[in-house]
């Protein structure tokens, strides 16, 4: 039977502690939604009183139907000058009736001398007394031994006591942190199977990634004898952070053969991963072990030949494991293999005899060779192979196009105005003209004015990330630019990619590309009868049928229509 491993998540308290990142409470229950689904076991609220949003959260968070996880609260030994029983820290520790505490305290006699300014023995009193009073008004208390692998390096004898201490008085598991993250793999497996030895009991483990050792760390203790893990989502928190669970977790379910999440659970990763940087307002990762989006991207014309045969030449887990997934990447780099299996998933039908498939090949590398660039623009990409092999159909004609942009050197606020004449294939030529903050703004509001009327869809587009490449540093304001536009609605998202040495021609090219993707776009189902009426009462102000129809979906026969939503004030 495999070994359990139980899950203690920091990502809103230690997490938060990260340069940058701040959660509101909103963000911070969301989280414990996403974690609880996940099934993780436990959350690290935060430390009750220490400021109020956290002192909510505890009120809030009771209110939650969670199924896998338990929420606890942190907090420190009590404080010299009190007793445990009117210290105000372990009065706001149990005032926010969580059902498990976690008492970090000092194990490194460097800290109990400088920073807490005590004798030894005073410091195994505030340890034990806290723990002692703590333990039978809750259901379990963790002990965290700040700093425990220094001072275990410093003071061995010491530190054994102080974990003596939390034992001897109820703690139910004993965290070794290795707080300053400056361990290695065989200093924490050393050390931990000599606490197993010595001290025995539950041993957990909460590495930092100073040494970028925090993953490797945390599943040497792991080997040495812990279950229980503490970590981050995505390995956020202070300095460099900590160790990531999104590496951590399937590590020791996949490779190592510990019990951690059920399978269907593990599916989850991908998707909480994104969830916590959306919530933390951070840039994902695109290279980040897993669940990253490059994790399972194939780009080498021979790697990409083999996984064709035999996905196990160049990945080690099956993607869909963690809810990830395969992706091959087109570049100049590619061969007839990649463009094939890109084709397929296009819902292209060629073969490797078909004369369109050398085509493509060659007019994505000459086309690379020129600067543009398809790993992150597929809009553009399938635009390219589908009119390469006769499956594309022209939905509009742009006959002009004008930007003009006025930049004043005094207050006035600068202006940009783009004017454009398209034919639609029915021969009808639409003009419309827009304002916008920039060029790029006013030219996609001027399109899409012209277009709205035939491709009611395009209405929901939006423009998600701009981002602009010089290509050669050395020709100055003459340098070629790339521009990488994203767009999304409700259908998705999709990357498109322009190249110019006129940043605006560029813009443009990058644009097109865009709404034309969104018009050969295959219309999705909507998610259900619920989500089109949380958009409706959003919004407030569109009839039901009109809704669904933007969204291309239709209501069931089975359901009932609801009643028309009130206009939000």
């Amino acid at each position: 039977m495999s070994k359990k491993i139980f899950l203690y998540d920091s990502s809103v308290r230690d997490g938060s502690q990260a340069e940058g990142i701040s959660f509101s409470l909103e963000d911070k229950l969301g989280i414990a939604r996403k974690l609880d689904e996940l099934g993780l076991h436990y959350l690290e609220g935060g430390f009750p009183g220490s400021n109020p949003k956290d002192e909510k959260f505890f009120e809030k968070v009771r209110k939650l139907k969670l199924k896998n996880l338990r929420i606890a609260a942190f907090g420190s030994t009590h404080h010299p000058s009190f007793t445990p029983a009117k210290d105000p820290g372990l009065k706001l520790l149990l005032g926010s009736k969580a059902g498990v505490i976690t008492v970090v305290g000092k194990s490194w006699s460097l800290h109990v001398s400088k920073v807490l300014k005590v004798s030894k023995e005073r410091n195994l009193d505030l340890i034990a007394g806290s723990i002692r009073y703590l333990s039978p008004k809750v259901e379990e208390v963790f002990y965290d031994a700040e700093h425990f692998f220094d001072g275990y390096k410093d003071n061995p004898a010491y530190a054994l006591e102080t974990l003596l201490a939390a034992r001897d008085s109820g703690a139910k598991c004993l965290v070794l942190c290795d707080t300053n993250g400056g361990s290695l793999p065989q200093e924490i497996s050393e050390i931990v199977s000599v606490v197993k030895l010595k001290v025995g009991g539950d041993i957990g483990i909460h590495c930092h990634n100073d040494s970028d050792m925090a993953v490797a760390n945390t599943i040497s203790a792991v080997m040495a004898g812990a279950r229980q893990v503490q970590g981050t989502i995505n390995g956020i928190g202070e300095r460099c952070g900590n160790a990531d669970l999104c590496s951590v977790i399937p590590n020791l379910q996949l490779k190592m053969g510990y019990a951690c999440l059920s399978s269907s659970q593990l599916k989850k990763l991908k998707d909480v991963s994104h969830y916590v940087y959306e919530m933390a307002n951070m840039k994902q990762k695109n290279h980040q072990p897993y669940v990253g989006d490059s994790a399972f991207a194939h780009k080498g014309g021979l790697h990409v030949d083999a996984i064709l045969k035999d996905e196990k030449t160049y990945e080690h887990i099956e993607p869909s494991v963690v809810g990830n997934k395969r992706r091959i990447l087109i570049s100049d780099l590619a061969g007839k293999g990649s463009i094939l299996a890109k084709a397929e998933e296009f819902g292209i039908d060629l073969d490797s005899k078909n004369p369109a498939t050398r085509k493509i090949v060659a007019e994505i590398k000459e086309l690379e060779h020129q600067g543009f660039q398809f790993e992150g623009a597929e809009g553009s990409l399938e635009i390219l192979m589908k009119k390469a092999s006769g499956k594309w159909r022209k939905k509009f004609d742009v006959l002009r196009a004008r930007t003009i942009v006025s930049i004043s050197s005094d207050q006035m606020r600068p202006f940009s105005e783009a004017v454009i004449m398209v034919k639609t294939p029915d021969g009808a030529v639409h003009h419309a003209v827009a304002e916008g903050n920039g060029p790029v703004n006013a030219m996609d509001k001027a399109i899409r004015k012209a277009l709205v009327k035939n491709y009611p869809e395009l209405k929901g587009v939006d423009l998600l990330d701009f981002k602009v490449r010089i290509l050669d540093e050395t020709s100055g304001s003459k340098a070629k630019t790339r521009v990488l536009i994203e767009s999304g609605d409700e259908t998705g998202k999709w990357g498109t990619v322009g190249v110019s040495e006129n940043i605006i021609e560029a813009s443009w090219q990058a644009l097109i590309d865009s709404l034309d993707y969104r018009l050969h776009k295959k219309k999705t189902r909507a998610k259900g009868l619920e989500d089109i009426a949380v958009s409706l009462e959003a919004k407030g102000k569109h009839s039901l049928a009109k809704e669904l129809k933007e969204v291309g979906g239709n209501l069931p026969k089975s359901k009932t229509l609801p009643k028309k939503q009130k206009k939000e004030k």
